[in-house]
């Protein structure tokens, strides 16, 4: 009762010999099989693992989640080759897995027996849709642009498949099938775990549970043996280090696919861990109709960072969004409660947003981790909201006016701004020109945007700290600082050596990492 029907081949009658190395994968084309891409077939696996001796306890850490047992007889990897067939070139149909555990068991009078209850088949998925956006080749913006396409030679001429097709099509968003690089079989080990009743089971775990009616151990009236409820092990295919970039564009150019296939007993604590991460990652997903590129990030940095590095930028992490937060928190109370502009720059304050602006449609353009991008988003808007407490914009007459803050512009700080920008203007001017030509002949572009964001982002990142020369040349004429904000400069200033970290660990331009190490100088 709620154990899946058997669809494939049972191995017995796959002609598997016993005396066959069971690590050596095998592809089976005879019998009319075709469908069977590869098989792979192992025995001696044992439910549980074997208990410890009583002189070889294992560690404490060991009991937790699990069953304290010895599970090294149950990892097993190989590696298969799955060819590629015009139906999955055509887009007609996925590539399924098809998991068949069979318990072995002895029955009196018997050698040996299998009933109807002992074999579990679950059916796993390696195939995934995946929505591509439009492609944007990198290029010289000078250059005469070429008829031919760059994967023109990689492509059969004769190849009219329809994934094959879609493929090459780079100037629409494609939705397109992907192979998996891998297959991770799971087999929960439950430990000491036991539901009195099937009704008493949390949905997270009787989501991924099968069920089988057997005879229990208790009689009825007449004799017969009743009938109980018994579930069977919980085998989970896992992907939770499949990251986006490993995944395999299916069409005619791949013939076939390797496959790592690995079965491996996991706690009962880290299997629910990774099932509910993903999870909620697949919700995440289906909510947004997009794919996070965050959670691809997750998984590299708990593949490719250090144990101990990925620890401290844990920590720094909380340290970071706390620093963010009172920066943000005071920077808010500070302009709210101020009611004279005099000793602000305001033409500095007008430049930053500016430049804040460039920043945050550079970081889009680059698909840069959502975490950057809220950061920078944020502090955008409350400089935009600071300027509006100096300046107010009206329409008049089709005309856009704006008023200067009395205690700004009466004061000695609107002449002092003006000189400073005004001198400052002829020095950044042939700096954006020369940088803007440099890259257009030297270096390369998706197109004239992104050379125009590339411009004038590489002149804020190098140059950028000019912009604070307005604000010194006020403070010195008017040899006060008492009109600046120390709690949110303060605060600010600890955030620049915490980037540090995230500059090599979070998704980022190599531009925007380098201006976190000309923050430290500054």
């Amino acid at each position: 009762n709620g154990w899946p029907s058997l669809t494939t081949t049972p191995p017995d009658e796959l002609d598997v010999d016993d005396d066959t190395d069971n690590n050596t994968p095998s592809t089976n084309y005879e019998k009319g099989e075709e469908n069977i891409l590869a098989s792979w077939h192992q025995e001696g696996l044992i439910l549980g693992g074997i208990s410890h001796e009583a002189d070889n306890r294992p560690s404490f850490m060991s009991y937790i989640g699990s069953s304290n047992a010895n599970q090294a007889m149950n990892h097993r990897n190989t590696t298969l080759t799955i060819p590629m067939t015009k139906s999955i070139w055509n887009n007609e149909t996925h590539v399924y897995a098809y998991i068949r555990l069979q318990r072995h068991r002895k029955l009196k009078g018997q050698k040996r027996n299998s009933r109807k209850e002992d074999v579990l088949v679950k059916r796993m998925i390696l195939t995934r849709y995946r929505k591509r956006k439009k492609l944007r080749d990198i290029k010289s913006l000078l250059d005469t642009p070429s008829s031919e396409h760059p994967d023109a030679e990689a492509v059969d001429p004769e190849d009219d498949s329809v994934l094959t097709v879609a493929s090459l099509n780079k100037t629409h968003e494609q939705l397109l099938l992907y192979m998996k690089p891998s297959l991770t079989i799971q087999v929960v080990d439950m430990g000491p775990i036991d539901f009195p009743t099937r009704d008493s089971i949390p949905k997270q775990f009787s989501h991924h549970m099968d069920w089988y009616e057997g005879e229990g151990e208790g009689r009825e009236g007449g004799g017969v043996r009743m009938m109980q409820e018994y579930y069977y092990p919980i085998v989970y295919g896992s992907e939770f280090w499949v990251t986006f970039a490993s995944l395999k564009e299916v069409n005619g150019t791949l013939k076939e696919s390797q496959l790592d296939v690995t079965y491996e007993p996991v706690p009962m604590w880290k299997w629910q861990l990774q099932s509910q991460t993903e999870e909620n990652w697949r919700k995440q997903e289906a909510f947004t109709g997009e794919e996070d590129q965050g959670n691809d990030m997750l998984r590299n940095m708990l593949l490719d960072t250090n144990p101990y590095l990925l620890a401290v930028t844990a920590v720094v992490s909380m340290l970071h969004t706390v620093f963010d937060i009172l920066a943000f928190k005071n920077d808010i109370s500070f302009f709210k409660n101020k009611k004279s502009m005099e000793g602000i720059s305001l033409r500095s304050m007008i430049v930053n947003v500016g430049f804040s602006l460039v920043i945050l449609l550079y970081l889009a353009d680059n698909e840069t981790s959502y975490m950057v991008l809220m950061s920078n988003g944020m502090g955008l808007v409350i400089d935009v909201w600071k300027i509006s407490k100096a300046i107010t914009i009206s329409f008049s007459g089709g005309k856009i006016q704006w008023v200067e803050a009395q205690s700004y512009k009466q004061s000695k700080t609107k002449e002092y701004d003006e000189i400073a920008t005004s001198h400052l203007l002829f020095v950044t001017m042939p700096l954006v020109a020369g940088y803007g030509m440099y890259s257009l002949f030297y270096q390369m572009h998706k197109g004239w945007y992104s050379w125009i964001l590339n411009t004038l982002v590489g002149f804020i990142y190098m140059f950028g700290f000019v912009m604070m020369t307005p604000q010194l040349f006020i403070n010195y004429k008017l040899q006060s600082v008492a009109h600046l904000n120390w709690r949110t400069m303060s605060y600010k200033s600890i955030n620049t050596f915490i980037d540090d970290l995230f500059a090599f660990v979070i998704k980022m331009p190599i531009m925007h990492r380098m201006a976190f190490l000309r923050g430290d100088l500054i």
